[in-house]
């Protein structure tokens, strides 16, 4: 999981790989068949002209030269609202999401009525929809459907029931503290192992806890006082309510003082920490780790990655006796109340959202069908997605960007070839990685089983906690075992991509398969602009700071000759220290190092892509725009968006990717293909002096 490394990443709370295949002929990639379309929601993009570009978002009183993302989508920008439910809002990612989920809320409703019950899980989707539609029955039960869970807090003891308790919590649908799941073996990438997370935060990072900045220092106030408002409404007194997230916040600050940072997790040799049933102990003394694999229901797993030691330290001392029972069980039944919020009675859902609104900026509630499929797709993503590509990709798109995709590879290949700072070794090693990558387009070949996951009609949190503790268990079932390279980490719907180092593949859902990204009214040069970027980035991820420590079968393996790392580690501070240059809100910087592989494959991927294209498409082009113009406009049209303040400022706290107008005037202004194709002079702000280039 930790390895993925993904395209976009949306604002979290609401919210880019061709093994043992022969390289395709030039011949020409057919379309991608696009979903049908609903009448366009605000900010929707205009129909692409014959160019391929969409002029309507086009600010022409900006210079190309000066700042092109602003050019590309200045227009945009100024015409479109982020809807009041949206912390932001793209012209890509956003609305082809909203047009999909149109889409899941159909075939939801038609299953919650009783239409195609003879279509897989037609039956439990139907009444997971009509469960989480109900909002007369979720409110007449106010907090009842949490109160097992409640109670069974309340019956810890002793720091014994407590570890028990805690891996007990997995089984059932509401991990705390500690996370148990699946991993690739990092030495042996044919192998599954466990693997132990942190967890246990409230806000999204330790810097949230840390940082003595004002504007943190407000949000932990806030937050505080969003604790005491949940708490009242569990039924606590005024006095109760404020010791309690008084309690919560003190543990919370524990934690986060132990926590791993965001910059450390991206380095996989800093979680690769490996240890037996046996050898837990020592790795993370402290935890009674026999009672924790007892509750988990994983006391047979032999072998695990410990991946923060420090971490599982620090707990073991809080349950020690560091912490208090008392202050445990205030602790963890806020955890329980603020996992389950969106799934109770109306003041919760408000409250919840009253700090989400806090942190991300966002007006309103999204409307309740949005955040019942939102909830549905994460749970039974792949059940759901079965019908989702059968009325709109279906089994015939399944192959038309394969074309596209090996012309990108093909690209990576004659840039190994010309590459002069790599030498023939690690060349040799770079050759065997790239075509050992596999690629998954649109969705799997086979479809996940959700047999043993029980629904209810009219019990919400219920199927929430349940579907959640079947995932629980089908990661459970996989350790010890061989990995099995056929599973997809996404569903068909997402409007994403990703590549996994472990797996060294990269994959395509259905859901970004779609205009702007690519239509078939387009030129090639647009389409390669749009989706042949996003499959030039996911190709680099294979070759970034992380994904590079990984040898062509998974294993986190040293391949790289010292001189030509060096190199490597040269180029990419780069890229570090031009993003670290950036600042948004007036004087918010751009983490460089949390962000380089983000900006790595950003670069890569339209060089990749423009070599691409230029092999494969010929003479072109129209009055308004050259072929090459219009490879830079699709790819800067496919990042139109616009941020609040709040998101824009927790995006840069925690997200490893850059805003969306860095991420297109940022490789642009190292790439000479796009000085030549506007005609930019040295010293203009798009043509970078000092030039970074890793791939």
């Amino acid at each position: 999981m930790i390895m993925h490394r993904l395209l976009f990443v949306a604002m979290p709370i609401l919210v880019f790989a061709c093994g043992g295949r022969d390289r395709a002929p030039s011949t020409p990639v057919p379309p991608v068949t696009a979903a049908p379309v609903s009448p366009p929601p605000a900010g929707e993009p205009s129909a692409p002209a014959a160019s391929g570009v969409d002029k309507n978002a086009l600010d022409p009183t900006v210079a190309p030269c000066d700042d092109f993302y602003q050019y590309a989508c200045g227009n945009w920008i100024k015409t479109t609202n982020i809807p009041a439910h949206e912390p932001t809002w793209y012209r890509s990612f956003s609305v082809i999401r909203d047009r999909n989920e149109e889409i899941l809320k159909g075939i939801l409703e038609g299953y919650a009525k009783g239409e195609n019950l003879n279509e897989p899980y037609a039956k439990q989707l139907g009444d997971f929809y009509a469960a989480c539609m109900d909002e007369g029955v979720i409110d007449q039960a106010g907090i009842r459907p949490l109160e097992p869970v409640l109670k069974s807090i309340d019956a810890i003891k002793d720091s014994a029931s407590l570890t028990r308790w805690l891996g007990k919590s997995q089984v059932e649908g509401l991990p705390m503290v500690v996370d148990l799941m699946s991993s690739q073996d990092f030495d042996d990438a044919t192998q599954v192992i466990g693997m132990f997370w942190q967890s246990g935060l409230g806000m999204p990072e330790r810097e949230y806890y840390t940082d003595t900045t004002p504007k943190m220092s407000e949000l932990r106030s806030k937050y505080e006082a969003h604790v005491t408002n949940m708490m009242r409404l569990l039924g606590e007194s005024e006095t109760k309510a404020k010791l309690s997230a008084h309690t919560v916040l003190k543990i919370e600050t524990m934690l986060a003082r132990a926590w791993m940072s965001k910059e450390d997790r991206r380095e996989p040799k800093k979680i690769n920490h490996r240890a037996t049933r046996a050898d837990l102990g020592k790795k993370a003394p402290g935890m009674a780790w026999p009672e924790w694999l007892e509750g988990a229901g994983a006391k047979d797993v032999a072998t695990f990655i410990v991946a923060q030691p420090e971490f599982m330290r620090e707990v073991g001392a809080m349950i020690r006796g560091k912490v208090s029972i008392a202050d445990w069980k205030m602790y963890l039944r806020w955890h329980a109340l603020r996992s389950a919020a969106d799934e109770l009675s109306q003041p919760f859902v408000n409250e919840n959202f009253a700090w989400k609104r806090i942190l991300v900026g966002t007006e309103s509630l999204p409307p309740r069908w949005k955040r019942c499929v939102r909830t549905i797709d994460r749970a039974m993503g792949e059940a759901l997605g079965r019908p989702f590509v059968h009325k709109t990709l279906g089994a015939e798109g399944k192959s038309t960007v394969v074309g596209m995709v090996q012309a990108i590879e093909d690209s990576m290949h004659h840039n190994l070839e010309a590459i002069t700072w790599m030498d023939e070794p690690t060349r040799k090693s770079a050759f065997l990685k790239l075509g050992k990558i596999a690629n998954k387009i649109a969705y799997p070949d086979t479809w996940r089983n959700y047999d043993a996951l029980t629904i209810s009609r009219d019990d919400y949190l219920g199927n929430k906690m349940r579907s959640t503790a079947f995932e629980y268990r089908r990661q459970l079932s996989k350790i010890g075992k061989p990995v099995d390279r056929a599973e997809w980490q996404m569903s068909p719907p997402t409007v994403n991509a990703y590549y996994d180092a472990q797996l060294n593949e990269m994959v395509f859902p259905a859901g970004i398969l779609q205009p702007p990204f690519y239509a078939n009214t387009s030129p090639m040069t647009a389409n390669y602009g749009g989706i042949g970027t996003v499959m030039g980035h996911e190709l680099t991820h294979g070759f970034d700071d992380e994904g590079r420590q990984f040898d062509a079968n998974g294993n986190l393996k040293d391949w790289w000759s010292e001189a030509v790392n060096a190199e490597f580690d040269r180029r990419a501070a780069c890229v570090k220290e031009q993003f670290n240059s950036y600042t948004v809100l007036g004087d918010v910087h751009m983490n460089g190092q949390l962000t380089l592989g983000e900006n790595i494959a950003d670069l890569g991927g339209v060089k990749l892509a423009y070599r691409a294209m230029k092999n494969k498409v010929g003479a072109g082009g129209t009055s308004d725009f050259t072929p090459e113009q219009q490879f830079f406009l699709g790819f800067a049209q496919g990042w139109c968006g616009k941020l609040r303040d709040e998101a824009l400022r927790h995006l840069v706290a925690t997200n490893p990717h850059s805003p969306p107008n860095f991420r297109v005037n940022g490789p642009l202004s190292n790439t000479p293909e796009f000085a030549q194709a506007f005609s930019c002079k040295p010293g203009q702000p798009m043509m970078r002096k000092n030039r970074c280039e890793v791939w």
